[in-house]
């Protein structure tokens, strides 16, 4: 990870929408604790067994779950940005990371002690509340990316992932290969690079040495499976449930 200082002027945790959609009271008893931190391109939150220290939150990056296997191939078996965290084990298990966790975009991110986070869930509450919807949104998540991998074309796991990561991220711009993409969804280089040729022929991206830009989202959308619509469904719900549970409360 790249340790030169980065100014946090602009910066704050309420970027990412599970903060954001805390009560004041509970947000600010973690915010002293919420630290700053730069994620680079490669860079592994967690590897596999591993005893997760801290909890991240996404502000304008975007990190992958991967199932790893023997002989070394990946799978992208989740997304987490701005709507979600990384680090359920710290809540859910024992501590330790059953998966990989590898920055997929870079940008930003806000971590958090795993053990204030595990004591502040042990009260219960909004926080406990909030984690437990949002992990729910997760395994749906991870639900839907086996069953679309197994079912559905290349072009279609592509667009799903595409439109995925753009809900994730502050922007309508994504850096990254078609040799990344290819590992993440587990598919041939020569299939992703003609699904992403036709999606620029049609005019829906633009795609140029590793930064792709949407260009006609709604007709992407209705190019898409059904498999994003339902995951989308369930992190705008968790969202919109706790915006209204929260009534008129304040956001700093």
């Amino acid at each position: 990870m790249d340790k030169s200082p980065v100014s946090t002027s602009q910066q704050s945790p309420r970027q990412n929408r599970l903060l954001a959609a805390l009560p004041v009271k509970v947000y600010d008893r973690l915010q002293p604790y919420l630290e700053f931190v730069p994620l680079d391109l490669g860079w592994a939150l967690y590897e596999s067994g591993q005893q997760q220290q801290y909890v991240y939150f996404p502000t304008t990056s975007i990190v992958s779950k991967l199932c790893v296997t023997e002989d070394a191939r990946s799978t992208e078996i989740a997304i987490v940005g701005n709507c979600g965290m990384v680090g359920i084990a710290v809540f859910m298990g024992d501590g330790s990371a059953p998966r990989r966790a590898v920055v997929q975009g870079a940008g930003n991110c806000y971590r958090l002690g795993a053990r204030m986070l595990k004591s502040e869930f042990d009260k219960g509450g909004d926080l406990q509340r909030l984690l437990l919807h949002y992990t729910h949104a997760l395994i749906t998540q991870i639900l839907l990316t086996s069953a679309c991998n197994r079912h559905h074309t290349v072009e279609q796991q592509q667009y799903r992932w595409l439109l995925l990561s753009l809900d994730r991220l502050p922007s309508n711009e994504l850096i990254m290969t078609e040799e990344l993409i290819a590992n993440l969804l587990g598919v041939c280089l020569e299939d992703v690079t003609e699904a992403a040729g036709k999606l620029q022929t049609a005019g829906l991206i633009h795609y140029s040495r590793g930064k792709i830009t949407v260009l006609n989202r709604p007709k992407l959308e209705a190019e898409v499976c059904e498999c994003y619509a339902v995951v989308k469904r369930e992190y705008d719900g968790l969202l919109t449930y706790f915006a209204a549970t929260q009534g008129n409360q304040q956001v700093r």
